[in-house]
């Protein structure tokens, strides 16, 4: 389950989703999920929101079945310290995920996930994982994601420095 703190950073959803188009996990979320990254980047200026849903539809088209249904059944019997993000719990239960790729550690305790069959996964720590296993096949999706950034911004984007004001500082060090 990804949470819309991972899918706001540009670079980091891109690597993230670069991931998964090469097979190294399923994503699952959920509209409310979607809808709160969409709303999150309005205060990076406008046309910021329009930029985001277009990017949202792509990824919907790009994964037909991960959108997975809200479990408000299940969110009653929980407890976060945020109970904001108990939809984001719920929906990982209901859905079967093996984990929830979050930055927001403090608000998803690992007890209270693993009572549910749930691990925490932070992004940096969940790509070194796939790239420690398959070097050559993240740097692949680096590679993508790095010249993507490159064709956007009309400058050379070197990929440690990239990875590193993505947050992806193990990942970084790892392929650098």
């Amino acid at each position: 389950m990804l949470d819309a703190c991972v899918l706001f950073p540009t670079v980091q959803r891109e690597v993230l989703i670069g991931a998964a188009q090469a097979g190294f996990f399923r994503p699952v979320w959920t509209a409310r999920i979607l809808e709160e990254w969409a709303r999150a980047v309005r205060k990076l200026g406008p046309g910021a929101e329009d930029v985001a849903r277009g990017e949202i539809a792509l990824l919907r088209a790009a994964f037909p079945g991960a959108e997975v249904p809200e479990a408000p059944h299940v969110e009653q019997r929980l407890y976060l310290p945020d109970e904001n993000d108990l939809h984001v719990l719920a929906a990982a239960i209901a859905c079967g995920a093996d984990a929830i790729v979050t930055v927001n550690a403090a608000d998803f305790p690992r007890g209270t996930l693993a009572a549910e069959g749930l691990d925490r996964r932070d992004p940096d720590g969940l790509l070194w994982d796939f790239a420690s296993r398959a070097p050559q096949a993240m740097t692949a999706v680096l590679e993508t994601v790095r010249a993507k950034a490159e064709a956007l911004s009309g400058q050379p984007q070197p990929l440690k420095p990239l990875l590193k004001r993505a947050r992806l500082n193990r990942l970084a060090r790892l392929l650098a």
